[in-house]
């Protein structure tokens, strides 16, 4: 009844264009629904790049292989999905991250049976939490978490030094900005760990978060996110 009536007061909206949703238990409305763009089934093994490679492996994963066992998306980053995720990020809205969360972890669910119990956010630095006041991957770890029936310890990863955003960076650059930036707390020693993000382009972040995961002793990192860029040709 309350959920009901809260309905009625607020009604749920699009994630994408705010627009009010005429039915129960949709997130997107119907145009947005529609455009829609899922990770192509045809991807790197490794990092989910989307592209048909040698050995299903792409070039990045076979020249520098990553600190994470896999990596994998529900959906890529186009239109909708990149919206509701720029709303979420950057326009003060929080609370999209339980229906953001119970969309990954239905869209993820093939993935998400053999994943790693413990969910870990990539971390906001502490100056850049300030300033937003909310740390949108601490929020969309603990919807998951709580989702699937799964934990999501705090504290086990940390960003120690602020880094700038990697939009319009290359990928050396981006690779650089993210070097030695986290450092992972001695509770990860032997666990198996699930690290979440909102979006993967090049893999630098993740890349640079799971070598501290693994230098402080994680058995194995696997990587998951709403969304997916195209980064190689």
């Amino acid at each position: 009844m309350w959920k009901a009536l809260l309905d009625l007061v607020y009604p749920p909206m699009c994630l994408a264009c705010a627009k009010v949703l005429p039915g129960v238990g949709a997130v997107f409305c119907e145009p947005c629904d529609t455009a829609l763009e899922r990770l192509p089934p045809v991807c790197c093994r490794t990092c989910a790049e989307p592209g048909a490679f040698p050995g299903n492996a792409c070039p990045r994963c076979r020249t520098v292989p990553p600190p994470f066992s896999r990596a994998w998306a529900p959906f890529s980053h186009e239109g909708p999905v990149a919206r509701a995720i720029h709303r979420f990020k950057y326009e003060d809205q929080p609370d999209l991250a339980a229906p953001l969360g119970a969309l990954l972890a239905d869209e993820a669910r093939r993935f998400l049976r053999t994943a790693p119990g413990c969910v870990v956010a990539l971390p906001l630095h502490v100056r850049r939490f300030r300033k937003r006041q909310y740390d949108q991957a601490h929020l969309l770890a603990g919807e998951l978490a709580k989702a699937t029936g799964r934990t999501a310890p705090g504290g086990w990863l940390t960003r120690t030094r602020e880094t700038r955003r990697q939009v319009g960076l290359s990928e050396a650059e981006r690779a650089g900005n993210v070097a030695g930036a986290f450092v992972a707390s001695r509770a990860v020693k032997g666990q198996e760990v699930l690290l979440l993000d909102d979006v993967f382009t090049t893999g630098s972040t993740a890349r640079a978060a799971g070598v501290a995961l693994r230098e402080a002793g994680a058995a194995r990192v696997e990587v998951l996110t709403l969304a997916r860029a195209f980064t190689l040709a």
